[in-house]
């Protein structure tokens, strides 16, 4: 999935700190409208102005559920992980590399960009639509969450790679179910191919639940429906409750029916610059990987399959909506320095 902001600002992401302990602060969550034909608004709550990560999670939007087709042309991606996780609705991935792949909820992509891949998603649609009130059609819901994670310095100029993992293991409790997406959780290991020590988990869980930490990681807990309280905080949907590191184990209680996602990792020890669709490390560096996407565009197919971005294939000018490729928006004119990462939002605030 993409960053499809028409003006994306460029985003510093200092280091991870190790010194943050266990806490309970609310990162507000803000919506953004993304442009093109998708015409969809997210609740994005990562990188924000203090909390640019946790770990090496450095992007997450929760779209939906909306009756809208995501349609996503090609658009390029550098220096990260994708994390495509449906809730409601099945998508069409096709990438640079050759995968070509559906996703349906419970089945999570994994798409690593290295140096440079492109990819398209476009939602899947029955052959029939059923009729709306007003006589159009009516699309089938669509809900989900899009994560980045960015790569270490060591593996973010590898080749670029995807992987569809449709069977993940889950934990199964009294009071919790627990799907985990990548890393482990309660000796449970996602065979997701990952690149920095980080875990991701979708639990279900209602009353009083105890579920165990790693205390080397900084975590985060994103409710998706219902409402729990941790620490004596209530955490609705929306915000993303930073948990801090130090944690053995996370004690909550849940109302029924509560969804969350827990994301955690080892703090990320490295400055990244994030702009449009890249991660980095330099503005220059970003502003080149502009420039190669842009230059593809006046290549044949041949010449661009052996570019940096590669080819999706599906997308020549005989293939009607789903004809073209997202341009990249004008850079940012200015050059933005690292910002320290606050304690909390008072900090933020003053």
């Amino acid at each position: 999935m993409t960053n499809l902001e028409t003006a994306p600002a460029e985003e510093v992401c200092p280091a991870g700190h190790v010194g943050t302990g266990p806490c309970v602060q609310l990162w507000p969550s803000r919506d953004v409208p993304l442009g093109g034909v998708r015409a969809m608004t997210v609740s994005r709550t990562l990188p924000q102005r203090g909390l640019p990560t946790v770990g090496a999670w450095c992007f997450l939007d929760s779209f939906g559920p909306d009756r809208v087709a995501m349609s996503v042309l090609p658009h390029p991606h550098t220096g990260l992980q994708t994390v495509t996780w449906p809730l409601q609705g099945e998508v069409r991935h096709r990438d640079s590399v050759g995968s070509d792949v559906v996703v349906r909820p419970g089945q999570l992509n994994i798409m690593t960009a290295g140096r440079g891949i492109s990819h398209s998603e476009f939602a899947v649609l029955p052959a029939a639509l059923p009729k709306a009130p007003d006589g159009g059609d009516l699309l089938p819901l669509s809900r989900g969450l899009q994560l980045w994670v960015a790569l270490p310095d060591a593996e973010r100029h590898r080749a670029p790679s995807f992987q569809q993992v449709v069977d993940l293991p889950r934990v199964i409790t009294d009071t919790y179910t627990a799907t985990v997406l990548v890393g482990e959780f309660a000796g449970q290991h996602s065979p997701a191919v990952m690149f920095s020590p980080i875990v991701g988990v979708e639990v279900s869980a209602s009353g009083s639940i105890d579920v165990p930490l790693d205390p080397t990681f900084e975590h985060a807990v994103l409710v998706l429906d219902g409402s729990a309280v941790i620490d004596g905080q209530t955490v609705d949907p929306g915000p993303l409750a930073f948990l801090g590191a130090g944690r053995d184990a996370l004690h909550l209680d849940a109302k029924p029916g509560t969804l969350f996602m827990l994301l955690g990792g080892e703090p990320f020890e490295e400055d990244v610059l994030m702009w449009w669709n890249f991660v980095g490390r330099t503005h220059e560096e970003v502003e080149q990987a502009r420039e190669d996407w842009e230059a593809q565009a006046s290549l044949s197919d041949e010449e661009a399959r052996s570019a940096r971005f590669g080819r999706v294939s599906g997308h020549g000018p005989d293939a009607g909506a789903e004809a073209g490729r997202i341009p990249a928006p004008p850079m940012p004119a200015v050059q933005l320095k690292p910002r320290t990462r606050a304690r909390s939002q008072e900090e933020l605030q003053g």
